[in-house]
């Protein structure tokens, strides 16, 4: 009987996958398809992610390194609102490579990951959990003393113990045109109704294009009036959806979620990669497979973590549904200088913050 079996081998999974297997456990990682493979998330990062990756793969994960941000309350040619730093913001990475990289990262330490293997069910049971894949060798049931789901939005693990879902799925649409451009300023459109879309220049990968919409809005419509204003067409498109709102529990007797399953995501950009990382961690350090009870301590870690930030990233994300006055007010008030971090909301206090803004 292995002590976890991870279900879902993007970056929270293979970062779990990793830490744990690392510590000694012994560790089954199941990916429905190939690894990375289809894309269905920004590679638009705080400059913290590559720090999860082997320093020897950094490099040749970095496209394009952002210096700041231009928001827009219509669109191309509408008035700019520029924030940013004399310093990196983000970065923009490759991120299918991320999703390899780290899994290759947890098979060297030594847990067996094995893509085109699709998890059917999983029943928990008092010493233990079963899970049933489907796989290239037909159906099998694997048993460990605990699963950990990290199967996305629509988590089948989540399902299969009756967990909460997310407050509110999203639907996000990605398009890309190959075209290089290296110019270091992502641009922000807060046209879109309770979110944004975004154009973001890639280096010599070309340029992203995207959006996310509420439930009844058409994310493709939408993305095809973004994309024609600014007198592109896309090569490739992808879509997927984005879990906004972490539910009351993400574990049950055997079960653990982390990542998107979780909804442990930015609620004021979608993004959700350092997050789940971050959350993998506590799960690796919080959780022994032989005690259940361990898994209350995984629930307060990685909430006193970065609960907070999440509280405050869904203040920050009702600001895109102000009235237009209101909105063009505020980034009138605040544009310039910044001592913000992306990924925490936090910092809108922080004396970095104060300084940049009384500093103008």
């Amino acid at each position: 009987m292995r002590d976890v079996i991870v279900v879902g081998a993007g970056p929270a999974g293979s970062r779990y996958a990793r830490q744990a297997a690392g510590d000694g456990l012994d560790v089954l990682v199941f990916e429905q398809g190939e690894i990375g493979e289809p894309l269905a998330c920004s590679g638009h990062v705080s400059t913290d992610v590559l720090e999860y990756v082997p320093p020897e793969d950094r490099e040749s994960l970095r496209q394009n390194e952002i210096y700041g941000a231009r928001f827009h309350l219509g669109g191309p040619d509408s008035r700019a609102y520029p924030f940013y730093k004399d310093e990196v913001v983000s970065q923009v990475i490759d991120r299918v490579g991320l999703d390899k990289t780290l899994a290759r990262a947890a098979s060297e330490a030594g847990a067996d990951v094995r893509d085109g293997h699709t998890v059917t069910d999983v029943e928990e049971r008092e010493d233990c959990v079963v899970v049933t894949v489907s796989g290239p060798d037909g159906v099998q049931t694997h048993r460990a003393r605990m699963v950990a789901g990290c199967d996305g939005p629509q988590s089948r693990v989540r399902d299969a113990v009756s967990l909460p879902e997310p407050e509110e799925l999203l639907h996000g649409v990605l398009g890309f045109d190959d075209g290089p451009e290296d110019s270091d300023f992502v641009d922000v459109h807060l046209t879109v109704p309770r979110f944004f879309a975004w154009r973001i220049p890639r280096g010599e990968a070309g340029v992203e294009y995207g959006l996310a919409v509420p439930p009844g809005e058409s994310a493709s419509d939408r993305f095809d009036s973004f994309t024609d204003a600014y007198g592109v067409e896309t090569d490739r498109r992808c879509s997927g959806l984005i879990p906004i709102g972490p539910p009351e529990s993400v574990t049950s007797e055997r079960a653990f979620l982390i990542g998107d399953a979780a909804a442990q995501t930015k609620p004021f950009t979608g993004g959700g990669i350092r997050y789940g990382m971050t959350a993998a961690d506590h799960a690796a350090r919080e959780i022994d497979p032989t005690d259940p009870a361990t898994l209350t301590d995984y629930e307060r870690a990685w909430r006193q973590d970065i609960g907070r930030e999440i509280k405050l990233g869904a203040v920050v994300r009702r600001g895109y549904s102000l009235p237009e006055p209101l909105q063009g007010a505020g980034l009138g008030l605040f544009a310039g200088e910044i001592g913000v971090h992306m990924d925490e909301p936090s910092t809108l206090f922080s004396r970095a913050q104060l300084r940049a803004l009384f500093s103008r």
